[in-house]
């Protein structure tokens, strides 16, 4: 359980931030600056507990590398999500009476952006922090954020830079974005993660060979069938 609530507890932070940075806080670079950095303190606090998801194309990309079991991805999933809500009610209560623009996604565009950039933060999140090439570093929480920050300056005027299925349903429920854009995001979200999962196994012949000897250990175990 402790590990479902890390993530509940990252996620929060994560939205919180969002929401009150785009919705009456600072301008120009501040929102990118203050969510990559919001993402990275999260997991550095939380990545030893949970693996520092706080998204649920980052559990799927995991999951699917071999890294998250299938018991535990439902649940990160649903506290991932009950973050988020608990975030955006926070912020509404803080944020209240502030005016709100929902921003307009062009479709072609924003699912681009929305995959490309979700493509690389799951990519990041798992070649610095699951990988047997860099086990034990100290700078993948700073790669993480960092990646956030990039993808908000890069593509944050054309998909609002969410990269992120928590993320997109938070700001849906801020009306920071229309709830008929969801699908958007979580179509190019999900599908930039499970990309990103194949394609780290696809690079790390000895990572997916590991995958592969845990699954059949698993399998053998006894209870398995």
């Amino acid at each position: 359980m402790n590990k479902y609530v890390m993530e509940l507890i990252g996620t929060f932070f994560l939205v919180l931030t969002v929401g009150l940075t785009v919705i009456g806080g600072g301008s120009g670079v501040i929102p990118p600056l203050a969510i990559g950095s919001a993402l990275m303190i999260m997991v550095f606090a939380g990545g030893h507990i949970s693996g520092g998801h706080y998204n649920p194309a980052v559990s799927l990309g995991v999951w699917l590398r071999g890294k998250l079991s299938s018991k535990d991805l439902l649940p990160y999933w649903l506290f991932q999500l009950a973050g988020a809500l608990l975030a955006a009610l926070t912020v509404n209560y803080l944020r209240a009476g502030v005016a709100v623009s929902p921003i307009t996604l062009v479709r072609g565009p924003a699912l681009l952006a929305e995959f490309l950039f979700t493509f690389a933060l799951v990519l990041v999140v798992i070649s610095s922090a699951t990988s047997k090439a860099t086990a034990g570093n100290s700078f993948y929480g700073l790669a993480i954020g960092f990646t956030v920050m990039v993808g908000a300056f890069a593509v944050g005027n054309i998909s609002g830079g969410a990269f992120n299925p928590a993320v997109a349903l938070g700001i849906s429920f801020l009306k920071i974005s229309t709830w008929s854009q969801l699908w958007i995001y979580w179509l190019a979200e999900f599908l930039g993660g499970a990309c990103a999962g194949f394609a780290f196994l696809w690079m790390s012949p000895a990572d997916k060979e590991e995958r592969l000897v845990a699954e059949k250990a698993q399998a053998a175990a006894p209870g398995s069938r």
